[in-house]
């Protein structure tokens, strides 16, 4: 049986807009330069009117960093976000946070390439992780939503529908040796009406599934 309970979406711990506090930064009417704000924060860039506008770099003082189009103190169009443990986000930005396509990337060599909203990967992406494996399809609010299909590093597949980064709904479940079960998924396991197939297609069972086991009325063709 796969499991992705290890291979939840990658999550990005501070957007941008949680870190900045334009206020702090001593900015007075149009220029270029460099402005320290007093908790340690400095911005190298441009400004206009008082505000971030402009091309900039914001250097937290606890190392992340922010670097992009600064639009009324938001970063704003094509950026990157780093934090000081190697994670990275470099895409797409409105009002502070990624939104649109783009690309995090962890520490740990895992990297989610798609579409962003607020922050969180929502739409249709594709997570690559690090001890291998992937999925491919739709994410909301940072998790797996939706229909996708996930590739485990021993070969096995699992198509369909996922909630809460889990199967969720139908799907076909493909092991790596060939053998396939095609129904229904709850919480991660198998549960509903299922058909268990071996590996040259053949209907070994079919029947009902709770918690991953047969129940019920049950055909057992294995035998036949």
């Amino acid at each position: 049986m796969l499991a992705i309970a290890a291979f939840a979406a990658l999550s990005i711990t501070g957007c941008g807009g949680d870190h900045v506090y334009p206020d702090k930064f001593p900015l007075h009417g149009d220029g270029e330069g460099t402005k320290t704000a007093p908790n340690g924060d400095k911005y190298v860039g441009e400004f206009s009117g008082g505000k971030l506008n402009g091309q900039g770099t914001i250097t937290y003082a606890d190392g992340t960093q922010l670097a992009g189009t600064f639009q009324d103190d938001k970063l704003t169009g094509q950026g990157t976000l780093r934090y000081p443990n190697g994670d990275a986000y470099a895409g797409a930005f409105k009002d502070g946070k990624p939104n649109g396509p783009g690309t995090l990337t962890s520490r740990n060599g895992s990297k989610y390439v798609g579409e962003f909203r607020d922050g969180k990967q929502s739409g249709q992406g594709t997570l690559s992780y690090a001890q291998g494996g992937s999925y491919i399809g739709d994410f909301r609010d940072g998790k797996q939503e939706g229909a996708g299909t996930f590739t485990s590093p021993n070969g096995g597949k699992y198509a369909g529908q996922f909630h809460a980064d889990k199967f969720e709904g139908q799907g076909t479940l493909t092991y790596a040796d060939g053998g396939k079960y095609v129904g229904g998924f709850h919480d991660g396991r198998r549960n509903g009406q299922g058909t268990l197939y071996s590996p040259n297609g053949t209907v070994l069972s079919a029947g009902q599934l709770e918690n991953g086991k047969l129940t019920g009325n049950v055909v057992d063709a294995s035998h036949n």
